[in-house]
């Protein structure tokens, strides 16, 4: 059959970054991610325009996953950040930025892009290796018996995200939830190969915050639960509850064909015969003591109300989602066909009760040793309530990485602002071999870090959405944000009162100098010192792991972009 059209040619494009459509889009992206950084970062409604829900939301896992790029520099960008979020859940716009920002200081240089990329891997480099050093001023170490640094942790993860509409109340109430469901994860008995638990958030929404609690073990919804009638619970010997899974249909209604074929005799009910292997299931399940049943799927009436009238529970329409930490938490093997059952399979639970919340009527599951445990998460709102999921999932993340490293480093800015005064220090003190090493000069590298610096300060100063001046000081190198409006002043320690992250205080004179933005000239600068406080009760801190990954996700992924000189599209 001839073509009714004609194929058209691949389309290449050389030299991408200079063309005005690529660099309209990098800028606006950049613009919409800065206006929505940090806890007064503007919120964005993201709707596809044919219909369907509305996301309204400042977290860039929400944004890049809503958002749809027609250039392929941006698809390699979101999708870099994307892989980052999945890894490490925090940090996503941090990370974002951080790439935006490298790549408009770094295409106006006038350097050859791969000399920027080896310059900017030794920065990136001599960045980790103080982040990683004693002596680094801006990385607290996390003492995980005091709950001091890890309530600073929590609550600055829960107020960097306005769109869930949090008071300080509320904050402080779901900031010792996170805690507690945290803690409630973590083995009680210390082996070789030890696995965080997982907590299972539960919605209830139109609810007040302050309404939200945390249980140990699971909660089933179950609308059709009678309030104050006793459970049909059958106890063993050890008076533990015997529990039974099935991740197999239990309704009755069909066998499955890709078990083979069934041959039925003349008069004999398909329907009844299989009723009846469900009640001989049944049967066996009051034989072996089990004391409660739950079915990933539809189980049939008559099963059920056998197993009720013989002092069993039934619980069917689980969900697929409860069956991962059900098996964890009861050690229950889920059973994926009614002919085969084996004492191995079951688990055990150490008590059963009713749970009445709002409207809603739970089946809790109490664990005999706690790794899971049930967030009972409320807002007001569905969009409220959408955003506040993803932050305490990712709080709850951050902790599991800060267990597994237990460093934090400085929010507000002031990590990025003492980054870029260590490096300014750092890459005037070089010898002459690492430019040779480098294959460069010295003003090409120099020009490389100021680069370097300006996209670490470009970052702090997206914290600030109220055009207020921002400042950092020539001693510790942290941010200072002035208030909008502040009337001019000879000393600025009159307008400001603490540093981003609220370690230092305005005590002593710090030489303060304004964030120049890009027409700015380098400054010249000493190396920082290390604060001498390392405790406060207000502290605004970052997840360490996430944030280290983001620094280097974003300049790999600059560079990449950097580098790239043709894209070839196929237009058919």
């Amino acid at each position: 059959m001839s073509r009714l059209e004609a194929k058209k040619p691949l389309l290449f494009i050389s030299e991408p970054l200079t063309g005005d459509a690529v660099s309209q889009s990098l800028s606006l992206l950049s613009g919409i991610l800065k206006s929505s950084y940090g806890p007064a970062g503007r919120l964005k409604q993201v709707h596809n325009g044919v219909g369907g829900c509305v996301c309204t939301t400042s977290q860039s896992s929400a944004l890049l996953g809503q958002l749809s790029f027609s250039q392929p520099v941006l698809r390699v960008l979101a999708a870099s950040v994307r892989n980052h979020v999945s890894r490490f859940s925090d940090c996503g716009l941090f990370t974002a930025i951080l790439c935006c920002g490298f790549i408009e200081n770094f295409r106006s240089l006038s350097v050859a892009p791969f000399t920027v990329v080896k310059i900017s891997k030794h920065l990136l480099s001599l960045c980790m290796d103080h982040l990683k050093s004693e002596a680094c001023g801006c990385r607290v170490s996390v003492d995980f018996s005091s709950v001091q640094t890890l309530v600073c942790l929590v609550r600055s993860i829960l107020t960097s995200k306005p769109a869930c509409m949090l008071n300080k109340t509320e904050v402080d109430h779901l900031t010792t939830l996170v805690l507690k469901a945290f803690i409630f994860t973590v083995p009680c008995r210390v082996e070789t190969n030890a696995v965080l638990g997982r907590c299972v958030i539960v919605p209830v929404k139109g609810r007040r915050v302050v309404d939200s609690t945390v249980l140990p073990g699971l909660l089933i919804e179950m609308p059709e639960i009678q309030l104050g009638k006793p459970l049909a619970a059958k106890r063993t010997g050890s008076n533990t509850i015997k529990i039974a899974v099935f991740s197999v249909s239990m309704s009755g209604d069909g066998f499955n064909p890709e078990e083979g074929t069934i041959a039925v005799h003349h008069g004999v009910s398909l329907e009844g015969s299989e009723l009846n292997q469900l009640l001989d299931v049944g049967k066996q399940l009051v034989k072996d003591e089990v004391g409660l049943v739950v079915c990933q799927k539809v189980m049939h009436p008559c099963l059920k109300q056998y197993l009720q009238e013989s002092g069993v529970s039934a619980v069917d329409r689980a969900g697929l989602s409860l069956m991962e930490p059900l098996g964890r938490m009861t050690g229950s093997q889920p059973i994926a066909s009614i002919h085969s059952l084996s004492p191995g399979c079951y688990g055990s639970l150490k008590d059963l009760r009713v749970e009445s919340f709002a409207s809603k009527h739970f089946l809790h599951l109490i664990p005999e040793e706690t790794v899971i445990c049930s967030l009972i998460l409320c807002n007001r709102s569905e969009t409220a309530w959408d955003e506040l999921k993803r932050v305490c999932e990712t709080a709850e993340h951050v902790l599991q990485l800060t267990m597994k490293e237990p460093l934090a480093l400085l929010g507000g800015g002031c990590t990025e602002t003492h980054l870029a005064s260590y490096i300014r220090h750092k890459s005037s003190s070089l010898p002459a071999s690492t430019f040779k090493d480098l294959d460069c000069s010295q003003t090409q590298y120099q020009l490389v870090a100021e680069g370097f610096c300006r996209s670490l300060e470009s970052v702090a100063r997206s914290l600030s959405h109220d055009g207020g001046e921002i400042l950092t000081d020539m001693v510790y190198g942290h941010c200072w944000f002035v208030p909008s409006g502040s009337p001019c002043v000879s000393k600025w320690s009159d307008l400001v009162s603490k540093c981003g992250c609220g370690m230092n205080g305005n005590t002593e004179d710090l030489s303060w100098r304004f964030l120049q933005g890009q027409s700015g000239s380098p400054v010249i600068q000493g190396c920082p010192k290390e604060p001498s406080v390392k405790v406060s009760d207000l502290l605004t801190l970052d997840c360490f792991a996430a944030k280290c990954s983001g620094l280097q996700v974003a300049l790999e992924t600059a560079n990449l972009i950097l580098d790239l000189s043709y894209i070839i599209e196929d237009q058919n």
